[in-house]
């Protein structure tokens, strides 16, 4: 019984870890899960600790207007 119940805490992890990935804009790999050396894990573990992660999509849009400023001047 003890295995079912490890089985299904690393399916909600890994349900947790895409929601985490899908809203601040990481790319999802199972395969980051409980990785600590992967950088997008490291900022699941912010989140899961009640830290502020980085946000990606705030940052894309930054650099993307930035961009377009560029182009516009240019």
């Amino acid at each position: 019984m003890a295995i079912k119940t490890n089985v299904n805490q690393i399916f909600e992890d890994l349900d947790r870890y895409r929601n985490f990935c899908r809203e601040y804009g990481y790319r999802f790999n199972e395969a980051d899960l409980y990785n600590t050396r992967s950088g997008i894990y490291k900022q699941f573990q912010r989140f899961v600790a009640g830290q502020k992660p980085r946000n990606q999509w705030e940052i894309d849009y930054t650099k993307y207007k930035e961009q377009e400023a560029t182009k516009a001047r240019g």
